[in-house]
């Protein structure tokens, strides 16, 4: 998916709500967000994927976490922003800088894509037999853009979302690192005369590129009750929060044991998602063990 604003993945959510299974997806992100307190906690339940951005430091870790989701077979999304950051003067300046160092055209809806992360993810999980499909999504907002979160504080949200949705089987992606690499620059490329076409004529939308519109999975009436439900959830959840905070002392120590507990292994283990690779390669260890030892039993025993 193209970057556009930092809030993209979050509207991303809306789409999977009425088109897919918003449950299942993780996305790959920079790791300072693991130590948002509350929010980063709940992304490190969820098993997001952090990278430090640094491909010595990430490589191995993207190894671990996509093995992880092979071996348990648990159904994935994975989002990830190849541009790695939103496009902004400052990211549009280092991208074109980027583009003159490389012999590449300079964009201007889009940042040049980093593919070194999106060929190794799509070649791991080829290996690991756990992908389908890659899904090239393209986002744009035609009536207002809100950059950060200090827009949607001020209740700056955006009047319209635009996607552009194109599913790619794995059966047609290319098979060599470097053939991959060129197909997704050729994606951005496209995503670049798309956005310009986009922007040059708002009323029409995506709907220039001939692609049909896929009706949802789920019906409005559906959506409106998942929302409905999710905002007396929560509603309900911080008033009782904030009741517990003033008037329990009990509740005052749970929590302020509970955020030591996430501190704590924070600075202990790196984070929940990493406690839980570690307990998987653990145990898978100690399965392969015991097996290596029944194979030796079974042939003393022959």
């Amino acid at each position: 998916m193209n970057h556009r604003t930092r809030l993209d993945w979050m509207f991303l959510w809306c789409c999977l709500l009425r088109y897919s299974y918003l449950r299942l997806e993780k996305i790959c992100l920079k790791a300072a967000l693991k130590a948002v307190p509350g929010f980063g906690w709940a992304m490190q339940v969820a098993c997001f994927v952090f990278i430090q951005r640094r491909w010595e430091a990430d490589k191995k870790h993207l190894e671990n976490m996509l093995d992880y989701f092979c071996d348990i077979r648990e159904p994935l999304q994975l989002l990830l922003f190849p541009e790695g950051t939103d496009l902004t003067e400052n990211t549009r300046a280092k991208s074109d800088a980027f583009a003159e160092q490389n012999n590449l055209p300079k964009l201007e809806y889009v940042l040049h894509p980093r593919t070194t992360g999106f060929t190794f993810i799509v070649d791991r999980l080829r290996k690991g037999a756990n992908l389908d499909a890659v899904h090239d999504v393209t986002v744009a907002y035609p009536k207002n853009i809100p950059q950060t979160e200090r827009h949607l504080i001020l209740g700056q949200f955006p009047r319209e979302i635009h996607f552009h949705v194109r599913r790619y089987p794995v059966s047609s992606l290319p098979t060599s690192s470097s053939d991959l690499e060129s197909w997704c620059q050729e994606r951005w490329a496209e995503k670049e005369v798309r956005l310009r076409d986009f922007y040059s004529g708002q009323s029409q939308g995506f709907e220039r590129d001939g692609v049909a519109r896929v009706p949802p999975c789920k019906s409005e009436l559906r959506v409106s009750l998942i929302k409905a439900a999710s905002l007396l959830y929560w509603s309900i959840f911080i008033a009782l929060c904030f009741t517990g905070l003033w008037l329990s002392t009990s509740f005052r120590i749970y929590v302020l044991v509970m955020v030591g507990v996430y501190m704590g292994q924070q600075k202990l283990v790196g984070g929940l998602e990493l406690l839980e690779l570690s307990c998987h390669q653990y145990w898978k260890s100690r399965g392969a063990d015991v097996g290596e030892k029944k194979k030796v039993l079974d042939g003393k025993m022959q």
